[in-house]
């Protein structure tokens, strides 16, 4: 799918076949790692029975899918085990896949008519936040589409300096104040100058710190309650940046992110790079919020809107 398939347009057949490499490419630590643990824990065996599933739950947990999803799975495939009577091996994998699927959650559309569309990116430092609001600002520019970003990272002086270097890489403005700003007070600022300039995307980029929960909190709650004096259902999606090369942590990650603010999706940085492409799975099963975009890549065409059965296929190519 592309980056804005979402909105029901037609990719061209090259596009989707350079987004299906990419994807294959990206996942392949992840695949063949996976693939490894799968082909010991079925060896020697015709049929899926309980030792089977014992050595399935272990290689799903090994594979950073998570305890909690991992059973939900086990669980699944135990149940179509008994309702079919005879699972043989062979058609495990096609049995893991649909599983998989139907745990993960499909992104929601954006919609085209809310303009300016609001989207607020929250996450720790490191994760890849601002590469990814710089891809997307790419993405959205390509689709055609104005884009404005908004610096309201203020605790480090390097993200609103990174912030403003993809923003004159990307050809976009930006509305920023320089470190130890308000940041509500940027995310006011560049939400107004949005809507006077006619702009159909603002990305606002917070500050990634944990340290203080209620601070974080108390921060994202008035960002959110300021962007709204100007636009008054923003943001209309709030974007929490996982990097997948930290696994668990990622989920954890997300624990807290979650309980800090309503995060509505997901992405997913660094998968490329990673044998612990699993945590996608556990993350989307765990919290109920779709991943939207995946990191397949350090170039800037490399982010895709997540599509839960070309990763499913990836992750199961032979």
């Amino acid at each position: 799918m592309a980056l804005f398939g979402l909105f029901g347009r037609k990719k061209e057949a090259a596009q989707a076949e350079a987004e299906r490499k990419d994807l294959d490419s990206g996942l392949e630590r992840s695949r063949e790692g996976f693939f490894g643990k799968l082909t010991r824990a079925i060896a020697g065996k015709s049929t899926v029975d309980e030792e089977v599933l014992d050595n399935l739950e272990e290689v799903l947990v090994g594979s950073d899918v998570g305890v909690e999803t991992t059973l939900r799975i086990i669980d699944r495939i135990q149940q179509r085990v008994k309702r079919d009577k005879y699972v043989g091996t062979g058609e495990l994998n096609a049995l893991l896949r649909e599983e998989i699927a139907a745990l993960m959650k499909d992104p929601a559309p954006m919609d085209p008519a809310v303009k300016p569309y609001v989207i607020m990116v929250v996450g720790v430092n490191g994760v890849g936040k601002t590469t990814t609001i710089g891809k997307l600002a790419h993405a959205f520019k390509k689709e055609g589409r104005s884009v404005l970003l908004g610096a309201a990272d203020t605790f480090r002086a390097a993200a609103v300096d990174q912030l403003t270097i993809w923003s004159q890489r990307v050809g976009v403005p930006i509305v920023s104040q320089g470190m130890n700003a308000d940041p509500a007070a940027v995310a006011y600022d560049a939400v107004e100058s949005a809507k006077a300039k006619g702009a159909d995307v603002v990305i606002i980029d917070t500050a990634g710190r944990l340290h203080n929960k209620v601070g974080l909190m108390n921060e994202l709650t008035k960002i959110r309650n300021v962007m709204r004096k100007v636009v008054p259902d923003a943001p209309h999606e709030v974007l929490l940046v996982l990097d997948a090369s930290t696994g668990q942590n990622a989920i954890e990650q997300a624990k807290q992110f979650t309980k800090a603010t309503d995060v509505t999706a997901l992405a997913l940085t660094k998968i490329d790079g990673t044998a612990k492409g699993g945590v996608a799975i556990g993350i989307s099963d765990q919290f109920s919020i779709p991943i939207k975009y995946l990191g397949v890549g350090e170039g800037i065409d490399h982010l895709q809107v997540f599509d839960k059965r070309a990763f499913v296929d990836a992750l199961f190519k032979a």
